[in-house]
């Protein structure tokens, strides 16, 4: 039997990069179901949301703490 998912809502950044990343890895096995590909993919748009989100929110507290504007970075 398997167990229901956690509600993305109540996943930390952590655990939602973790479960996309097994997410993709799956999809890109191209063994399922359309039904059961999109309802991973659905999933998958949710916690890409959700990690997107606590990211902000990071982003929001460091501005806060250190009283500064980030710079965005260029990695070159």
């Amino acid at each position: 039997m398997e167990s229901k998912p956690i509600p993305v809502e109540e996943l930390s950044y952590e655990q939602a990069f973790d479960e996309l990343e097994t997410i993709v890895t799956d999809l890109e096995s191209q063994e399922h179901t359309l039904a059961d590909a999109l309802q991973q993919f659905e999933r998958g748009q949710a916690l890409a949301a959700r990690c997107a989100a606590l990211l902000d929110q990071a982003e929001l507290k460091v501005q806060q703490v250190s009283g500064q504007e980030l710079v965005p970075f260029d990695g070159e």
